[in-house]
């Protein structure tokens, strides 16, 4: 039996997160939507951590995501590159010493 991927709307996961603050248990919630656990929890912390911002992707990083992750790389390449240079710098000041 195939099974195929299920895509929810916005609007369900934020009544699935709502109805998880609410007196249901979460046991109770997942039989009611038919839904996993880890599912229901996953939803509920990208909630917790995006707000009203939650669940706007396409499973992509969101843009703030994605730009600090782009400046982080950035940092790592330039941080490897001075480090390069420092080197370099060292490397010809101690041979200019030596030939003079």
């Amino acid at each position: 039996m195939v099974r195929t991927r299920r895509i929810f709307s916005r609007e369900f996961k934020l009544q699935v997160v709502k109805e998880l603050e609410g007196p249901k248990t979460l046991a109770q919630i997942v039989r009611e939507y038919e839904i996993h656990e880890t599912v229901a929890g996953r939803w509920y912390r990208e909630y917790q951590k995006y707000g009203d911002d939650a669940f706007k992707g396409n499973g992509h990083m969101y843009k703030e995501d994605a730009r600090i992750a782009q400046l982080e790389q950035k940092i790592g390449q330039l941080t490897m590159e001075n480090d390069f240079l420092k080197k370099a710098i060292q490397g010809t000041s101690r041979t200019h010493r030596r030939g003079s």
